[in-house]
């Protein structure tokens, strides 16, 4: 399948935001409003489609019209990019209303993680490039409190360049204060020094296409219609990454082995996995111990790169990663290098 690759955003140019998952916007107006107004500072028209800012319990009632919004921010030419406003745990509901044509003839910039791992998906099978990276209250709404973020994330919507590297942030955070205390909105907790990404298993160098997102969200879809074909996986350099909920060691391991029967660890090139959420150190190394035990011993794929505690998904500050695009992975150096231009 070709893959379409978005355009780059200019200045002036109009970006939708929709809520395909929870409604934050309507419970905590002054985290979304923050985001809103950094995109504006970037230059950049806010187009708020109707689910963007509609009450939390109206909205969960009503997954058709969230997807309609993402149809018709798909179909609209003046739009240029589609961003979620916050995650969630129920968007696989918006699934069977979304028009595949209509996406798949108007490749644009999708941007979100989280529970948007089900529009990632969705765009990939209509062979869509989209974006896994900040949100609306989640990344942008703390963007002036995380050194060096807000640049790589402007590089990554409206630069078209031909490769890009991607190091370790200094420091990181673990989640926000309390979005109740309207004072502390755009705050993150407190940074601690980045301690590095750990190289399981696996050496030397691998390239493939990335491809992945929230591993609990794939869960969801996993077994239904929307999943991809055996042939997907592929070459695939995969990356995967918890939620909030922290689940348990075993219970991913549980969904590294379901993986394991489908042949995927015998398909992809590699694995990238991101730094947990809410975990305790210990509990760090016990994911990390789980993916080795699970991939390289059970499954037999000790030859598999496997690299943890990255700099992606629900963690701050966080990468754009582009699906579909290749990169290319260097287990001695632990660098990361997109080798193709991810928007045109």
């Amino acid at each position: 399948m070709n893959r379409l690759k978005p355009e780059r955003l200019h200045i002036d140019d109009a970006v939708a935001i929709v809520s395909p998952s929870w409604g934050g916007p309507s419970v905590f107006p002054h985290v979304y409003d923050l985001g809103i107004h950094l995109l504006q500072a970037w230059g950049l028209r806010i187009v708020e489609y109707p689910t963007a800012r509609m009450p939390a319990a109206e909205l969960a009632a009503h997954p058709e019209l969230r997807a309609a919004d993402i149809n018709r921010a798909f179909a609209d030419p003046d739009i240029k990019a589609i961003i979620a406003s916050i995650g969630g745990n129920d968007s696989v509901r918006i699934l069977p209303h979304l028009d595949a044509a209509v996406i798949g003839a108007h490749p644009k910039i999708l941007l979100g993680y989280s529970d948007t791992t089900t529009l990632h998906l969705f765009c990939a099978a209509q062979g869509l490039v989209t974006l896994h990276g900040p949100s609306i209250m989640a990344g942008f709404a703390q963007m002036a409190a995380l050194p060096d973020y807000a640049a790589h994330v402007r590089h990554m919507l409206f630069v078209a360049a031909p490769g890009h590297d991607y190091r370790p942030y200094a420091q990181y955070a673990d989640g926000y204060p309390d979005w109740r205390h309207a004072t502390k909105a755009g705050q993150v907790n407190v940074l601690r020094p980045h301690d590095g990404w750990r190289l399981l298993q696996g050496q030397g160098t691998v390239e493939g296409i990335l491809f992945g997102g929230c591993v609990e969200v794939l869960e969801m879809v996993r077994a239904t219609n929307f999943w991809p074909p055996a042939d997907f996986w592929s070459g695939k350099l995969l990356f995967l990454e918890t939620s909030e909920e922290a689940p348990s060691a075993d219970a991913v391991a549980s969904i590294l082995r379901s993986y394991g029967a489908l042949g995927i660890w015998d398909k992809v090139a590699g694995l990238l996995v991101g730094r947990a959420a809410r975990y305790s150190d210990e509990g760090k190394l016990a994911l990390d111990a789980a993916l080795v035990a699970v991939i390289g011993g059970e499954y037999g794929r000790p030859d598999l790169p496997i690299i943890s505690n990255m700099d992606f998904g629900h963690t701050d500050p966080q990468f754009v990663l582009p699906l579909g695009i290749r990169a290319r992975l260097d287990c001695a150096g632990l660098t990361l290098r997109l080798v193709e231009s991810w928007l045109r």
